[in-house]
């Protein structure tokens, strides 16, 4: 299995050498890949800033719709790329939100997607989440309060995992970050009083938020923990293989 998801994150980085592809679309594709777990909080909220520059947004766009277009054993492009969207119509740019109602057609024909591995329906969660983006593109108030929501949440868990004093904080619909990455694009306003209670969720919808972010987390440092500790093996490995190989030199007459 460990050596299926390296081949496969080593097939994805060839192919972005080859298409030359921009840091937006390979922050897309990685988020959208067909690895069997869900996209890490930190990539989606760096793909959700990149929105707020105009060229990013269009490539991130533009490589959505091509995962959405995916089918059959390619599945999992499809729902991450729903999940990814969703994500980034409540926290990136509110021009995410408005192609989506341009090209709502493209997500309806979601609701019917079909595909059956292992006699399970893996085309079941992309119809449900399919169906639950429509419902949400298609009611104006619900978008704006769901936005509101997931930006506090979102601050407000960026606060708490940074401690008391940082000046971190997420971009938003009103304002906009104070670093420039690679696309010009800043990436955080400051100033904002990082006191512990601001921490708390106020509704069930934050709180599930912030314990979805922390999950993801918190997953993404054991999988760090974990390569570190095989980059550590491989190590051990080849110089337990040069020190054997010494020694039968040094026995050689």
């Amino acid at each position: 299995m460990a050596l299926q998801m390296n081949i496969s994150g080593l097939r994805r980085n060839m192919k972005n050498i080859a298409h030359n592809y921009t840091d937006a679309q390979i922050k897309v594709r990685e988020a959208t890949s067909n690895d069997p777990w869900g996209p890490s909080s930190t990539l989606m909220s760096e793909v959700a800033d990149l929105t707020y520059n105009v060229v990013a947004f269009s490539e991130i766009m533009q490589m959505i719709w091509k995962r959405l277009n995916d089918h059959g054993r390619n599945w999992r492009h499809v729902y991450k790329a729903l999940v990814l969207l969703e994500y980034l119509i409540k926290t990136g740019s509110e021009k995410v939100a408005d192609q989506c109602k341009e090209n709502i057609f493209a997500i309806q024909t979601l609701k019917d997607f079909q595909y059956i591995e292992e006699n399970k329906d893996q085309g079941m969660s992309v119809r449900e989440k399919a169906k639950a983006l429509v419902t949400l593109l298609k009611d104006d108030e619900r978008l704006r309060n769901e936005r509101v929501r997931a930006l506090k949440a979102k601050e407000r868990f960026a606060q708490s995992v940074s401690g008391i004093g940082s000046d971190s904080t997420y971009v938003t619909s009103s304002s906009r970050p104070n670093e420039r990455n690679a696309y010009g694009v800043q990436d955080g306003p400051s100033g904002l009083e990082p006191q512990l209670e601001a921490a708390r969720p106020q509704t069930v919808g934050e709180e599930e938020l912030q314990l979805q972010l922390a999950l993801a987390m918190s997953k993404e440092e054991a999988e760090q923990e974990e390569q570190r500790r095989r980059s550590d093996d491989v190590r051990l490995q080849m110089a337990l293989t040069q020190s054997e190989e010494e020694f039968k030199d040094d026995a050689t007459p």
